[in-house]
């Protein structure tokens, strides 16, 4: 019952900054709550899932580039690799371009684990957007990348800087390239 109350507590003063909120705030609110739901419906950046439906577009596919494709550290992929390998579902071998590399592939197992994880992904994806006509997506498409181009340019230089940025935490604002 406790619980209860706090979560409902913290969802009226969620709903209460809204209202008081200015129309930018209001955006930044609804990105936010997005972005949460975001990744709690998605697979994740390193998860055994991604790393499938990687391997399943890209066919085979060295370590190297399915972790930069992936945008995690190499450790990170080298642990996901290790446990598909070990349930059956990628191979690893010496690359025949570079015996320096290890080049990666899916088995006919984890072809089909990746071939359904690619349909439940399109189908979250339709569902996700269901409540917007095809020119609303169009609409809502056309506004998302002409913020997503202004921030890229905007913001270029968030995360090259250690601290808060590096780890996408909050937002700050002293890394912003001046405007003149």
């Amino acid at each position: 019952m406790k619980n209860d109350k706090k979560i409902n507590s913290g969802e009226a003063q969620h709903a209460a900054h809204y209202i008081a909120g200015d129309i930018n705030d209001k955006l930044i609110i609804n990105v936010r709550d997005l972005s949460h739901f975001m990744r709690m419906l998605y697979e994740g950046k390193g998860s055994q899932k991604r790393v499938l439906i990687v391997l399943h577009e890209a066919g085979k596919i060295t370590q190297r580039e399915l972790t930069e494709r992936l945008g995690i550290q190499p450790g990170s992929v080298s642990e996901v690799i290790t446990k598909l390998e070990a349930s059956g579902y990628i191979t690893r071998s010496v690359s025949n371009v570079d015996r320096r590399t290890v080049d990666l592939a899916l088995t006919e197992e984890g072809a089909k684990l990746a071939a359904e994880a690619s349909e439940h992904r399109k189908q979250r994806h339709e569902e996700m957007f269901s409540c917007l006509s095809a020119g609303e997506k169009k609409e809502l498409l056309a506004l998302l990348e002409k913020v997503s181009a202004d921030w890229k340019e905007r913001y270029q230089d968030i995360g090259t800087q250690p601290g808060r940025c590096e780890r996408h935490h909050g937002s700050c604002g002293h890394h912003r390239k001046e405007r003149g």
